[in-house]
């Protein structure tokens, strides 16, 4: 996994925490949803990157 790939995978789900955070301080539904959507996409590319790294 390159360090490009690295920092964007923890900015989304950096982004997507904050997203999320000022979701449940606002009481704002779709907020909290795209939050939780975003960070759980940095998790994912994150993962899918990770095993691509055990087969090289």
């Amino acid at each position: 996994m390159g360090i490009g790939d690295k920092i964007e995978n923890a900015k989304d789900q950096l982004a997507g925490k904050a997203k999320g955070a000022a979701g449940d301080a606002t009481d704002n539904e779709q907020m909290q949803a795209e939050g939780e959507a975003q960070e759980t996409k940095g998790d994912l590319k994150a993962a899918g990157e990770k095993v691509k790294d055990a087969f090289k």
